[in-house]
């Protein structure tokens, strides 16, 4: 077996149900989860006729660079969303989701032979990216977060002697868990040291497109051309249909940016097997070319987070994020419980389901900046997470005060 595999840590949700494992949830109130990030408003039903009339795809072996209309239509969206020309032919590739695609660049792009590879990742950061780097033969360096900047990297913390060393560093932009959004002062600092270190940076935007500000998220790409980076050297951009479109079972998204990171990364996928298949194709294709839908969707975010964001900020260290559908919200000091404290006792008393924000981290550079606060996915109908957040404000108004 590969011995690499045993580098790997437990997935967060394993963990929380190891965490759970003992608990009885409360029987007098019905489950209601903000665990898991997993979109549950409906798949528009135009996306669901376009993958039945895809079917026909089924008989034929797809390309591994997909249909021509379907890089166009990614082309065209970029167009559309960031202003931005790119090439349909060697700028843009289909991947079965934003996951695999991540994980498959890591390979693509860490060579272990040359000395003692970093990967630096945002802490806290999606799993994906350490798991991809450890199996890539590369070690995760863990650039922290700042509370005092709405948990914004702190880029300035990592030391000059890491940078020497980075081959690929992760932007997760807007972030997850925290809703941050990386604005044009920080990606031109990232370029610079990209420039200097010949290191590569993948830019995960999947959740760009749930926001609450009149303005949209800035992209990486975007942000490249405005600095005068237009061939987007040594950027690649991830991007999904999952969170945009609530199809999370679609398994489809794509990459963009430098066509010599596409081409090779063309190159890895061909042998890796991960051609999307025809009706998915025909799927995304529709998904993409419509932005109605995304307006639609976007509206029932902003309407759900408007009513539960302020029956939490009384009682948590909680705000309204940049974009994303996580509320990221600090546990109570009163309470003198740590996270995990709060998700079994909350899970108990009200059954509701949180995360707990130190599984979501790693303990590295002096602590972990995920503990003492729980991540709540508001991914339910609005009432659903209406309730669960009424639930949590009475348990912590509930609990005994605990004084230093």
């Amino acid at each position: 077996m590969n011995p690499l595999l045993s580098r790997l840590q437990p997935y967060p949700f394993e963990r929380l149900r190891q965490l759970f494992a003992d608990i009885t949830p409360s029987p007098a109130h019905r489950p209601i989860s903000l665990g898991i990030g997993e979109p549950r408003h409906a798949t528009p039903a135009f996306i669901q006729q376009a993958l039945i009339e895809g079917l026909g795809g089924l008989s034929a072996y797809p390309a591994t660079a997909g249909e021509p209309r379907l890089r166009q239509a990614f082309a065209d969206w970029m167009q559309r969303r960031y202003g931005l020309q790119v090439d349909a032919a060697t700028q843009v590739l289909p991947v079965n989701g934003s996951r695999e695609a991540l994980f498959a660049f890591v390979q693509t792009v860490i060579d272990p032979s040359a000395g003692e590879p970093l990967v630096v990742l945002p802490n806290p950061f999606y799993q994906i990216y350490e798991g991809a780097t450890l199996l890539a033969g590369a070690t995760p360096y863990y650039a922290p977060s700042d509370p005092a900047r709405n948990f914004a990297v702190d880029w300035d913390s990592v030391p000059e002697a890491v940078w020497q060393r980075t081959q690929l560093l992760f932007v997760c932009s807007p972030g997850n868990p925290t809703g941050a959004v990386m604005p044009l002062a920080e990606w031109e600092k990232l370029f610079a040291l990209a420039d200097r270190h010949g290191f590569v940076i993948g830019s995960d935007e999947c959740y760009s497109e749930i926001y609450f500000r009149d303005e949209p998220p800035l992209g990486g790409l975007e942000a490249a051309a405005r600095l005068g980076r237009k061939d987007f050297r040594n950027l690649l951009a991830f991007t999904s249909l999952s969170k945009r479109s609530n199809v999370p079972g679609l398994r489809s998204g794509f990459v963009a940016g430098d066509a010599q990171l596409v081409k090779a990364f063309l190159l890895y996928r061909t042998y890796h097997g991960s051609a999307m298949g025809p009706a998915v194709q025909a799927a995304s294709v529709a998904a993409w070319n419509d932005e109605q839908h995304v307006v639609e969707n976007r509206a029932l975010y902003r309407a759900k987070f408007a009513q539960v964001t302020p029956l939490l900020t009384p009682v948590m260290d909680v705000q309204l994020p940049d974009a994303g559908f996580y509320l990221w919200a600090g546990v109570p000091p009163a309470l003198g419980m740590s996270d995990t404290d709060f998700a079994r006792a909350l899970l108990a008393q009200y059954n509701v389901t949180v995360l707990p924000g130190s599984y979501l981290a790693r303990d590295a550079q002096g602590g972990n900046p995920g503990a003492g606060r729980v991540r709540m996915a508001l991914v339910a109908e609005t009432a659903e997470c209406v309730e669960a957040a009424q639930r949590i404000v009475q348990f912590i108004q509930s609990q005994p005060v605990q004084h230093p």
